[in-house]
């Protein structure tokens, strides 16, 4: 599976490793850059989902048609499958994710530590 990221303030920070561990520190460097190698060795979203590594899952709300992936107990990855559609067939054709950054969505909170 291929990955795009989302704009130019994403590119920055997640092409280089510097950056990326300033950013959000070793650990999560590392957690992050595993999340792409495990996306990347995928065929297909939904096959990546099937697997459920990094326990990916649909999000709502101003998150809509996005997912989320765990990356410690707190941040995910958020990723959104370059389909017009959500259905598992949809998904199976989708050979491309846009990353769009990592964010803490939890008990009402909206952080995004990237962008």
């Amino acid at each position: 599976m291929q990955l795009e990221l989302y704009d130019s303030k994403v590119k920055k920070i997640m092409e280089n490793a510097d950056k990326l561990i300033k950013k959000v520190g070793l650990d999560m460097a590392r957690k992050i850059k595993q999340r792409f190698n495990e996306m990347k060795a995928s065929a297909n979203f939904l096959e990546y989902l099937n697997y459920g590594i990094g326990k990916p899952h649909p999000l709502s709300g101003n998150l809509n048609n996005l997912f989320g992936i765990h990356l410690n107990k707190n941040y995910r990855l958020i990723v959104e499958p370059l389909t017009e559609k959500m259905d598992n067939e949809s998904l199976k054709e989708c050979k491309k994710v846009n990353i769009k950054g990592v964010v803490e969505y939890h008990d009402g909170k909206n952080e995004w530590i990237i962008p």
